[in-house]
Formats: C-alpha cells, structure tokens, sequence
C-alpha cells in the first residue's frame, strides 16, 4: 500500500560521485560502514557483493586509462552496476531506518550514508492517497478552478530527474507501477488564463 509522508521521516539520500575513483573511495567506506553493523544485520546486497563490484570498477579503471578499444565503455559498465547496487543498499538502509523512526538518523548514518529531512506538506493542500490497486497512487492537487489545466511530474531519485504524467483537466492524477520501499517525488502545477504557473513544492510519497 502506498501512503503519503505525514509525520516528518528521517531520509536516506545516496550521493554517488561522478568521478570514478572518487565513487570507489565512496563506495568503500560505505562497505567498511556496513560490514559486521548490528543495525544493519543482513545487507541487501551482501557486503561481499559490494566489494565485488568495487574490485570490478577498480580494475576496469585502470584499464580505461591505457585508452584501450572498449575500456571507457566496459569501466562506465561497471560503475553503473556498482551504483545500482548502492541504490539497493540505500532501499535496504531506509526500511530498517523506517522500521526505528527515533533511531532512524543513527541508523542511516552508521553505513555511511547522508540524512536528509523529509520534504514538508505543501502548504495549498497538495497531498498523496492509495491508489485502487496496490503500487498506484492518486495525486490530489487544490483545485484552481473550471479553466484550469494541470501538469504533473514524478521523479524516483530524490527530484534529480522528472518524468511528466499527462496533463490533466482535473485537479489529481494517478500513477502506477510503483515499486515498494521506495519514495517516489511528486509535483504540479497549473496552467490557467495567464499561462502556465510555477512548479509547486514537491510532494515525498513513500511506497509501503
């Protein structure tokens, strides 16, 4: 089931570094943070998964760096991978982080991850409620009246990115497809007489 934030949540937010050997260097105090952490009893994935790609990333590096055919594009490979794996890890991070809201930040930051503050309620009433099948939600914006039009935008890595959702005559939407244990970003805004408004604050919705 999917529920809009509420209570203020204690976020955990990933920052990979774009720079390779600053990534490995990231990456591995993530790992040494993680590995035996009693708050963090079964990683996912698996501390020897991590390093793995880790080691991976390390050596297509250094092959990158002899300019050799195919280098550049197996070393971009192989941080992609050890990303998406952080990003797991950080899913796995947040649902224990979530299942102890007082120790939350604690807990976030003993593997080595950073804490944001969650977003707060948008304060014209834009809000989140469950869809009509698990991994939907409806999006509820305040109405702006019968001339009015609204465009929606969602984004599943903390508002780096957006995808827009079709634009709408009435003031909510819905979204489906949504993956549980993670917080999907939302936000409108409205087109009316005068033109399109500005993008209202975003609006955290935690998938359950």
């Amino acid at each position: 089931m999917l529920t809009s934030t509420t209570t203020p949540r204690t976020v955990a937010v990933l920052k990979p570094p774009r720079n390779v050997p600053a990534l490995i260097t990231y990456a591995t105090g993530i790992v040494r943070a993680v590995d035996g952490n009693a708050s963090l009893p079964s990683p996912v994935p698996p501390v020897a998964d991590l390093q793995s790609a880790i080691d991976d990333l390390q050596a297509a590096e250094t092959d990158a760096q002899t300019r050799a055919r195919g280098a550049v594009a197996t070393r971009n490979a192989k941080r992609s991978t050890l990303v998406a794996l952080l990003q797991q890890l950080r899913t796995y991070v947040q649902t224990r982080a979530d299942a102890s809201p007082e120790s939350a930040p604690a807990i976030i930051e003993s593997a080595g991850i950073a804490v944001r503050k969650p977003m707060p309620p948008v304060a014209r009433g834009f809000h989140s409620r469950p869809g009509r099948v698990s991994g939907s939600v409806e999006l509820v914006a305040l109405s702006a009246g019968d001339r009015a039009s609204y465009e929606w935008q969602t984004s599943v890595d903390e508002g780096n990115t957006w995808t827009r959702l079709p634009t709408t005559l009435q003031a909510s939407t819905s979204v489906a497809g949504l993956t549980p244990l993670t917080t999907m970003v939302a936000r409108y805004r409205v087109i009316g007489k005068q033109g399109e408004g500005e993008w209202g604050q975003s609006l955290a919705v935690i998938v359950m």
